[in-house]
């Protein structure tokens, strides 16, 4: 056990490259080129004005992915809290000096790129609490007073993203923190006290904390029929091109409903609808089985780390990527409200593809330091 913590903490570069997990990068790539072929199907026929820019995106984060998995697992430990505090930093001056677009203000705009701070707070967030939790002992994790902390961590950045306001980003953020208290190892009363106490704040959240279209949409999703040219128009269109495409779709850029511009952001939050129009049933089931096999290898790598700031960190992110995929394709379904979370690496957007890379790097950090010795700090 020794000699093989000793053999990994003193891996060179070109030992470390050895050790990347190259068929977790192939599945992302996989996942990432059906995105650039929707894409190009989604703007007629053309590279321009999404598809070019999604494969320049994906070239960048993938270079940070393999950086951020080729630094020392040690490193992250010592900066996650730092990350945090940027993230929180980050979301602040969204509120100071935000972009606005589509009625919320959820961006920084930095000229060359429109940086989404939300989207990164979510990895800064379960870091954090991942090096919380490493340095516990299981007696700690029984003490009340001890999870206090971890909970502010968790409802600090939700509740700056609640201003912006972002719903469905909060909730993922509050889901992946619930994913990681488990995982470490909290009791599970704790876990049945936080919904009782969510059912009790529903009503009060629904007369004074959602804003009037995020009531629509709750109302929307109960009965999109009741106003088909207004509020219930996207997820009407959304079921309509899903259905059209039927077992074997339509045919790579025949997607009528995507086409002639019934259906409503087709690259960002709709792009799985885009897909299943054109490639049907069976498309949109290949496309599940790889984000399947993705959230599989990134658990056997949490499964496999041997310390508890691996095992939480790569367990927390592959929650939160799952949810990505869980919320989005659920919505375009009309199974839940429309709450606008992008497909992971599908969806045009930069932010939310550099964090969704990022996160892959440090599972992949995880993995190949996956003996080392971590300090608690």
């Amino acid at each position: 056990m020794a000699q093989a913590i000793e053999i990994h903490t003193a891996l060179s570069l070109g030992q470390k490259l050895k050790h990347l997990n190259w068929g977790l990068v192939l599945l992302l790539m996989a996942v990432a080129g059906i995105g650039f072929s929707t894409l190009y199907s989604a703007g007629g026929g053309h590279i321009d004005p999404w598809a070019s820019r999604q494969m320049l995106r994906f070239v960048v984060g993938v270079t940070c992915m393999i950086i951020v998995a080729l630094v020392d697992i040690r490193w992250w430990l010592r900066l996650s809290y730092p990350c945090y505090i940027a993230g929180l930093l980050l979301l602040v001056a969204v509120q100071v000096m935000g972009h606005i677009g589509m009625g919320a203000q959820r961006w920084i705009d930095l000229g060359v790129i429109r940086l989404q701070p939300s989207e990164l707070m979510k990895i800064a967030v379960i870091m954090a609490l991942a090096r919380y939790f490493h340095a516990a002992a299981s007696e700690d994790i029984r003490r009340l007073s001890f999870l206090i902390f971890p909970v502010l961590l968790i409802l600090l950045p939700v509740g700056l993203v609640m201003l912006q306001p972002d719903l469905g980003t909060s909730l993922m953020i509050v889901m992946a923190g619930i994913a990681v208290f488990f995982v470490a190892g909290a009791p599970l009363w704790l876990f049945g006290v936080g919904f009782a106490a969510l059912a009790a704040i529903i009503p009060l959240a629904w007369m004074f904390m959602l804003h009037d279209y995020q009531k629509q949409r709750v109302l929307t999703f109960m009965n999109p029929e009741s106003d088909p040219l207004g509020s219930g128009y996207h997820i009407m269109q959304s079921k309509i091109a899903l259905g059209s495409g039927g077992i074997g779709g339509k045919g790579f850029l025949n997607g009528t409903q995507s086409h002639l511009n019934f259906l409503p952001e087709k690259q960002t939050d709709f792009i799985f609808t885009l897909w299943a129009e054109e490639w049907g049933l069976f498309g949109g089931l290949l496309l599940l089985a790889l984000f399947g096999l993705l959230f599989v290898y990134a658990g056997w790598i949490a499964f496999k780390c041997r310390h508890a700031f691996g095992r939480l960190l790569a367990f927390g992110l592959m929650v939160n990527f799952s949810l990505y995929v869980f919320i989005n394709v659920s919505m375009v379904m009309g199974l839940i409200p429309v709450v606008g979370a992008p497909l992971p690496l599908v969806s045009y957007g930069g932010t939310a593809m550099l964090a969704v890379l990022i996160g892959f790097g440090l599972i992949m950090s995880c993995s190949i330091h996956r003996d080392a010795k971590l300090p608690r700090m």
